[in-house]
């Protein structure tokens, strides 16, 4: 091999070599990844993966921190305002981010200008469960608005939060199939899907993740996902465009931020972090047994996603006329 084409080679491995180092040193401060909701749950599980796989690669220690209170607000804050050094990172669903700022008369932060979106990691598809005050007979969306027209003092709908995804997509429902649907809120999925399965309320509207452990118990069944093709957990189950409502498509992403002005090389080291340890199989099982489906996104398209996700539910959270209450 002539001595040109051979430094031609060594060079180019050098820099992939370089390259992969750049964004896997391990930086001598710790990590800390704030999650807004308690321990235990979807988020705060993930979360906990993911550090474990940074855990000696981006950061010597990585701790996850479950700062809760005001409906999520209390730990997005803590972020917002924490140093931008790459010291400090917050994982959280999409709604904390792209209807809170609709849905909230005063927000202590601005999802575009006070964040450095990282990685968009998964996504969570929604569906819609009825129990047993739903009658058997009911087995499709359509079917269920009938039923809610005809039964207007019982057309309630659980929901996980006041002002989340969950509750938006109800209100879509009601405005698309012209019916009265009247939402229940609850402080997470677990005390909401309590109540549909004991029949104290017809449907809910949950994470699909949420719903797997119900469903393989016959507790519950599924009338329709919210995604815009179906859901690999439940293939035998419509989507609402299949079902009549082309209009509700949502597939709620969760991802990791940064405080704004962190610095470049830094953002992209995180991100290329975050997006490593999720392609670990362990990581990648471990989405799977929660409902989500792995996803990869740089921060620039994240931060697009973004962008349109803010602009999406602007219309209908304003036509809806509510506002959460602090």
């Amino acid at each position: 091999m002539p001595v040109t084409s051979r430094r031609r080679i060594l060079l180019a491995l050098g820099a992939i070599a370089l390259s992969a180092r750049s964004w896997a040193q391990t930086t001598s401060k710790n990590l800390r990844i704030i999650v807004p909701f308690p321990a235990g749950g979807g988020t705060d599980v993930l979360a906990r993966i993911v550090a474990d796989k940074l855990r000696g690669n981006y950061a010597p220690v990585v701790i996850v921190e479950n700062r809760v209170g005001a409906s999520g607000r209390t730990g997005v804050e803590a972020v917002a305002h924490a140093a931008p050094d790459g010291t400090t990172l917050l994982f959280t669903p999409d709604f904390l981010m792209t209807v809170y700022p609709h849905s909230f008369r005063k927000l202590g932060y601005d999802p575009l200008a006070d964040f450095a979106p990282i990685a968009l990691i998964a996504r969570s598809g929604l569906a819609l469960a009825a129990g047993p005050a739903l009658p058997a007979e009911v087995k499709t969306v359509r079917e269920y608005v009938a039923w809610a027209r005809a039964h207007p003092k019982q057309a309630f709908y659980a929901t996980t939060a006041a002002g989340g995804t969950p509750h938006f997509v109800g209100v879509m429902l009601a405005r698309d199939a012209a019916v009265a649907l009247s939402p229940v809120h609850y402080k997470g999925g677990a005390p909401a899907l309590q109540d549909v399965m004991g029949g104290q309320v017809p449907v809910s509207i949950n994470p699909i993740g949420e719903l797997l452990p119900q469903l393989q118990g016959g507790k519950v069944r599924v009338l329709a996902v919210t995604s815009a093709q179906r859901s690999k957990f439940l293939p035998d189950v419509p989507t609402m465009s299949e079902s009549g409502f082309p209009n509700i498509v949502i597939s709620p992403w969760l991802g990791f931020f940064a405080p704004a002005k962190t610095p470049p090389d830094i953002v992209k080291r995180l991100a290329n972090g975050v997006t490593d340890a999720t392609q670990h199989g362990e990581a990648q099982i471990g989405m799977l047994k929660l409902g989500m489906e792995p996803a990869a996104m740089s921060p620039i398209a994240f931060r697009e996603i973004l962008r349109q996700d803010l602009e999406h539910w602007g219309p209908i959270v304003k036509a809806s006329g509510f506002t959460a209450e602090d």
